[in-house]
């Protein structure tokens, strides 16, 4: 039996590595919990050939045809490991994770899973032990699970950890408006939230493969190229949630879930560094 907890020196202190005990603070306020966040996370990942370090499927010293036919694919010759991604599925079900999806992605030999709606500190407790669950699978296939950004240099999409996210007034009537005003916290906050998003990400975040640039924040609707994505239906129903397209795949969830609540809810930026954001997002708040 495997429980997740977390770890605390002799004298008490939490160890460096344990980034649940600072989320669960952000949680536990007041404001926060009034605001009841929900996260769905989507999860991706990469599966290696054991002795080369080469995707599977992947021809050693080669390469698969290009990108397309991959996504969401069914068949031998476009779908590699789907085998480990139902059995991780169904692993997660049974643990009780609250995993709600899967997918093959746009690179071959890459996968996705999601989990949510998770609320609070729940997000990251479910993603660390689905990551778990993930590692003893793939181990018992012989296959090598890799959370690298970019783990193949080119033409290549990398990986990523979408998070979505929204609070109790965004999902109320007028939400949409709530949302806006989040957008401009976030883009206030950019450099800190990347440096916080996970390891190696500028090899991912270039502005290509559906990914916005990491020196630039942006946001729009239905648009995958940009920092902060909204949906279509979110703007035509004026509430909902948006999606944090920056996360890379090695994200700590307990860091990026806390960041996002504490940017959105907690901290207030000054009114003049509001007015410009506002101003240079296009943002009426």
């Amino acid at each position: 039996m495997k429980v997740i907890c977390d770890s605390y020196t002799p004298a008490g202190e939490p160890i460096p590595t344990n980034k649940r005990h600072g989320a669960a603070e952000i949680f536990s306020s007041q404001k926060v919990i009034n605001e009841v966040p929900w996260y769905g996370i989507e999860q991706e990942y990469t599966l290696l050939q054991t002795n080369v370090k080469w995707p599977l499927g992947w021809p050693v010293g080669g390469y698969p045809g290009p990108q397309g036919p991959y996504y969401c694919g069914a068949g031998a010759d476009k779908s590699f490991g789907r085998d480990i991604s139902d059995a991780h599925y169904k692993a997660c079900l049974y643990a009780g994770i609250n995993i709600s999806g899967t997918n093959g992605e746009v690179m071959p030999g890459q996968w996705e899973y999601q989990v949510g709606p998770s609320v609070g500190i729940e997000a990251g407790d479910h993603i660390w032990c689905s990551r778990y669950i993930l590692e003893r699978i793939t181990e018992q296939a012989g296959v090598v699970l890799s959370l690298d950004p970019k783990p193949i240099e080119g033409d290549w999409n990398g990986a990523g950890c979408h998070t979505n996210y929204s609070t109790k007034s965004m999902r109320e009537d007028g939400g949409f408006e709530v949302i806006k005003k989040a957008i401009l916290n976030l883009s206030l906050r950019h450099e800190e939230h990347i440096s916080a998003y996970g390891e190696g990400n500028e090899r991912r975040l270039t502005g290509k493969h559906e990914t916005a640039s990491i020196d630039t924040f942006s946001w729009g609707v239905a648009n995958r190229g940009c920092s902060i994505r909204v949906g279509r239906d979110t703007e035509k129903n004026g509430k909902g949630y948006l999606e944090d397209r920056r996360p890379a795949s090695n994200m700590d969830p307990y860091v990026v879930t806390s960041l996002l609540a504490e940017t959105t809810i907690l901290w207030e930026p000054t009114l003049e560094a509001e007015a410009l954001a506002a101003q240079k997002l296009s943002l009426k708040v």
